[in-house]
Protein backbone atom coordinates (compact mmCIF):
# COMPACT_ATOMS: atom_id res chain seq x y z
CA UNK A 1 0.00 0.00 0.00
CA UNK A 2 1.38 3.42 -0.95
CA UNK A 3 0.96 6.47 0.96
CA UNK A 4 -1.93 8.25 -0.99
CA UNK A 5 -3.74 4.99 -0.35
CA UNK A 6 -3.31 5.31 3.71
CA UNK A 7 -3.67 9.11 3.01
CA UNK A 8 -7.01 11.13 4.50
CA UNK A 9 -7.84 14.92 4.19
CA UNK A 10 -10.45 16.54 6.66
CA UNK A 11 -11.28 19.43 8.38
CA UNK A 12 -9.59 20.04 10.98
CA UNK A 13 -10.67 22.52 14.25
CA UNK A 14 -9.05 24.89 16.57
CA UNK A 15 -7.91 23.85 18.91
CA UNK A 16 -8.21 20.65 19.05
CA UNK A 17 -5.34 20.20 15.95
CA UNK A 18 -3.59 23.27 16.84
CA UNK A 19 -0.60 21.66 18.13
CA UNK A 20 -0.41 19.59 14.27
CA UNK A 21 -1.54 22.47 12.25
CA UNK A 22 1.41 24.84 14.01
CA UNK A 23 4.00 21.90 13.77
CA UNK A 24 3.46 21.37 9.93
CA UNK A 25 3.54 24.94 9.47
CA UNK A 26 6.45 25.64 11.38
CA UNK A 27 8.17 22.97 9.84
CA UNK A 28 7.73 24.46 6.43
CA UNK A 29 7.22 28.21 6.79
CA UNK A 30 9.74 29.08 9.73
CA UNK A 31 12.05 26.43 9.21
CA UNK A 32 12.51 25.93 5.21
CA UNK A 33 11.30 29.19 4.14
CA UNK A 34 12.71 31.17 6.85
CA UNK A 35 9.19 33.06 7.30
CA UNK A 36 9.57 35.57 10.53
CA UNK A 37 7.51 33.80 13.32
CA UNK A 38 5.52 36.60 14.03
CA UNK A 39 4.21 36.97 10.80
CA UNK A 40 3.18 33.14 10.80
CA UNK A 41 1.41 33.30 13.81
CA UNK A 42 -1.14 36.23 12.87
CA UNK A 43 -3.81 35.99 15.57
CA UNK A 44 -6.32 34.60 13.53
CA UNK A 45 -5.93 30.65 13.26
CA UNK A 46 -9.15 30.26 15.80
CA UNK A 47 -11.66 32.12 13.12
CA UNK A 48 -10.86 30.36 10.53
CA UNK A 49 -11.80 27.00 8.69
CA UNK A 50 -8.46 24.71 8.94
CA UNK A 51 -7.90 21.36 6.48
CA UNK A 52 -5.60 18.98 7.25
CA UNK A 53 -3.83 15.93 5.46
CA UNK A 54 -2.90 12.88 7.38
CA UNK A 55 -1.65 9.44 7.12
CA UNK A 56 -4.19 6.81 8.78
CA UNK A 57 -1.78 6.67 11.62
CA UNK A 58 -2.49 10.66 12.21
CA UNK A 59 0.89 11.72 11.07
CA UNK A 60 0.03 15.05 9.55
CA UNK A 61 1.39 15.94 6.09
CA UNK A 62 -0.27 19.39 5.18
CA UNK A 63 -2.59 22.21 5.95
CA UNK A 64 -4.40 24.45 4.80
CA UNK A 65 -6.56 27.49 5.87
CA UNK A 66 -9.98 29.67 4.91
CA UNK A 67 -10.32 32.80 6.14
CA UNK A 68 -13.49 34.12 7.11
CA UNK A 69 -15.28 35.90 3.96
CA UNK A 70 -14.54 39.59 3.33
CA UNK A 71 -17.73 42.02 3.46
CA UNK A 72 -17.79 41.16 -1.11
CA UNK A 73 -18.91 37.75 -0.23
CA UNK A 74 -14.80 36.26 -0.92
CA UNK A 75 -12.50 34.90 1.22
CA UNK A 76 -8.52 34.29 1.87
CA UNK A 77 -7.01 30.78 1.18
CA UNK A 78 -3.75 30.70 2.94
CA UNK A 79 -1.09 28.75 5.02
CA UNK A 80 -0.93 25.90 2.23
CA UNK A 81 1.38 23.70 3.48
CA UNK A 82 3.00 19.97 2.51
CA UNK A 83 5.89 18.66 4.53
CA UNK A 84 8.82 18.43 1.39
CA UNK A 85 8.84 14.84 1.22
CA UNK A 86 5.38 14.59 0.32
CA UNK A 87 5.16 16.68 -2.39
CA UNK A 88 3.85 16.28 -5.89
CA UNK A 89 1.31 13.20 -4.72
CA UNK A 90 -1.34 15.30 -4.73
CA UNK A 91 -1.83 16.28 -1.39
CA UNK A 92 -2.13 19.94 -1.99
CA UNK A 93 -5.04 19.13 -4.58
CA UNK A 94 -6.77 17.68 -2.01
CA UNK A 95 -6.33 20.32 0.41
CA UNK A 96 -7.04 22.91 -1.74
CA UNK A 97 -10.76 21.27 -3.27
CA UNK A 98 -11.46 20.52 1.12
CA UNK A 99 -11.13 24.44 1.16
CA UNK A 100 -12.50 25.24 -1.73
CA UNK A 101 -15.93 22.95 -0.69
CA UNK A 102 -16.05 24.71 2.61
CA UNK A 103 -16.05 28.38 0.87
CA UNK A 104 -19.07 26.78 -1.28
CA UNK A 105 -20.60 25.54 1.12
CA UNK A 106 -21.21 29.00 2.95
CA UNK A 107 -22.13 30.63 0.25
CA UNK A 108 -18.73 32.74 -0.43
CA UNK A 109 -18.60 34.42 -4.51
CA UNK A 110 -15.06 33.65 -4.53
CA UNK A 111 -11.74 32.90 -3.18
CA UNK A 112 -8.22 34.37 -3.30
CA UNK A 113 -4.87 33.56 -2.37
CA UNK A 114 -1.03 35.11 -2.28
CA UNK A 115 0.82 32.56 -4.37
CA UNK A 116 4.49 32.16 -3.95
CA UNK A 117 5.54 32.22 -7.48
CA UNK A 118 6.61 28.66 -7.70
CA UNK A 119 2.87 27.40 -7.05
CA UNK A 120 1.37 29.43 -9.73
CA UNK A 121 1.23 26.69 -11.90
CA UNK A 122 -0.23 24.78 -9.26
CA UNK A 123 -3.30 26.81 -8.65
CA UNK A 124 -3.85 27.48 -12.07
CA UNK A 125 -4.68 24.58 -12.94
CA UNK A 126 -7.16 24.52 -10.10
CA UNK A 127 -8.72 27.50 -12.06
CA UNK A 128 -7.16 30.49 -10.18
CA UNK A 129 -6.41 33.46 -12.68
CA UNK A 130 -3.51 35.82 -11.66
CA UNK A 131 -3.70 39.29 -11.02
CA UNK A 132 -1.99 42.01 -10.58
CA UNK A 133 2.20 42.75 -10.38
CA UNK A 134 4.60 40.21 -8.00
CA UNK A 135 4.79 41.27 -4.53
CA UNK A 136 7.12 40.27 -1.81
CA UNK A 137 5.54 38.95 1.17
CA UNK A 138 7.23 37.44 4.26
CA UNK A 139 10.52 38.09 2.49
CA UNK A 140 9.34 35.03 -0.61
CA UNK A 141 7.99 36.63 -3.85
CA UNK A 142 3.92 36.28 -4.41
CA UNK A 143 1.53 37.06 -7.11
CA UNK A 144 -2.44 37.24 -6.11
CA UNK A 145 -5.04 34.84 -7.14
CA UNK A 146 -8.41 34.50 -7.84
CA UNK A 147 -11.12 31.98 -8.56
CA UNK A 148 -14.65 32.70 -8.71
CA UNK A 149 -17.29 30.18 -6.99
CA UNK A 150 -20.20 30.61 -9.16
Amino acid sequence: MTDADKLRVRAARWPRDAAALQALRRRVFIEEQSVPEPLEWDGRDAECHHAIAELDDGTPLGTGRLLPADADGSAQIGRMAVLPEYRNRGIGRRLLLVLLDAARDRGDTAVYLHAQVSAINFYAREGFIAEGELFIEAGIEHRGMRLPLD
